[in-house]
């Protein structure tokens, strides 16, 4: 493991991110976002960002799999 991946304190703040295969992740929100993400307007602790990605992911197949059914 990296340093940067050292545990963050548990008060930290979070985005809710989205990419172009509509997978969700939780995003450090002091952190500019990594390249092919974008920001879903959600935010708060990393528990809120995961319950509200558990509400609203609730297919996990990706876009371009979904696309070819």
């Amino acid at each position: 493991m990296s340093a940067s991946a050292a545990p963050r304190p548990a008060g930290d703040r979070y985005v809710v991110v989205v990419n172009h295969e509509e997978q969700y992740s939780v995003w450090f929100a002091d952190r500019e976002l990594p390249a092919g993400w974008t920001a879903t307007g959600a935010q708060g602790t990393r528990q809120e960002c995961l319950d509200h990605i558990e509400q609203v992911w609730t297919d996990l197949t990706p876009r371009s799999v979904r696309a070819s059914r």
